[in-house]
């Protein structure tokens, strides 16, 4: 009989599997379909101070071996997501769920936190999972998670809000992740997650525009999971806290290249749109191929 029990950031969760942020709503709609408590956790929608429309349309444009997408963080506010949205998770979800925040600025990461921790719902947060792949609109439009001061920054504030695990989502769109991580831990993170999307784009051959409202977008899907293998293992011999790796990932097979390149957990991203139940297969299939290889625990 393997174990697959993970310790992520010193909380022990049944599985390292965890369907990514923008991929799995928040939850209950999976819920509908099968038990999601067989999920180790699940990284919810990414959250802003208030609520957002998002980019205009078309926000997709499906690739060889992936997608693009450049949603635009829509999402209810935080204030909705307490009032609405978690409750109804409540019902369906008993296991803790990590909180993925999003900002345009260090005081917008730090108050959407301080509003979940101090919520009636803040018993139901493991972990906060801290987007810094926006753009920073008070900064002349660059991401904090291409500067490493900018990130230190994020990590610092948000740190005052909450004793909760801080785990923050790295952009692969930098020269050297690992310099953005290493100042991520410095100043208190107790985890990072990588990668997220992969700049891209795409041309109506037709038109002789880009098919994206918005130009670029963020490239997931197969296609980026080398890339993804690749800064998981370079960060992972960087820092000394958990590393969550994401990318492609779509198979059993896929979550143990994932660890063997030193991530503690995986999240699933892309594979969730394909299919609704890959997630749910995913953790099925895990103990089998962890069989197949000779692994009896992580």
């Amino acid at each position: 009989m393997v174990d697959t029990k993970v310790d992520l950031c010193g909380i022990t969760i049944d599985n390292p599997v965890i369907p990514a942020s923008g991929t799995f709503g928040y939850g209950y709609e999976f819920a509908e379909l099968y038990d999601i408590n067989c999920l180790g956790t699940f990284s919810f929608k990414g959250t802003t101070l208030d609520p957002r429309f998002g980019n205009d349309t078309p926000r997709i444009a499906e690739c060889p071996s992936g997608m693009l997408n450049s949603v635009g963080l829509q999402n209810p506010g935080v204030d909705d997501v307490i009032r609405e949205e978690l409750p109804k998770l409540e019902r369906v979800f008993h296991k803790p769920v990590m909180a993925n925040v999003s900002g345009f600025s260090t005081d917008e990461y730090a108050e959407v936190v301080k509003r979940l921790d101090r919520s009636a719902v803040s018993d139901m947060i493991g972990w906060y999972e801290i987007n810094i792949s926006c753009p920073n609109v008070h900064g002349g439009g660059m991401s904090f998670g291409t500067d490493p001061k900018m990130a230190a920054e994020v990590v610092k504030a948000v740190r005052w809000m909450t004793d909760k695990p801080i785990i923050m989502k790295l952009s692969p769109n930098v020269t050297d992740i690992t310099e953005i991580a290493r100042a991520c831990e410095t100043e208190g993170a107790d985890g990072i997650s990588l990668i997220n999307t992969l700049m891209g784009m795409r041309f109506n051959l037709r038109t002789g525009k880009p098919i994206l409202a918005n130009v670029t977008g963020g490239l997931s899907g197969p296609a980026v999971f080398p890339v993804a293998l690749r800064m998981v293992y370079q960060t992972a011999k960087a820092v000394n806290i958990p590393v969550i790796g994401m990318g492609g990932v779509s198979s059993a097979e896929d979550v143990l290249e994932m660890m063997m390149a030193g991530a503690v957990a995986v999240e699933v991203g892309a594979a969730n749109l394909v299919d609704p139940y890959a997630s749910r297969n995913i953790v099925r299939d895990l103990p089998y191929a962890m069989k197949k290889y000779g692994i009896d625990s992580f």
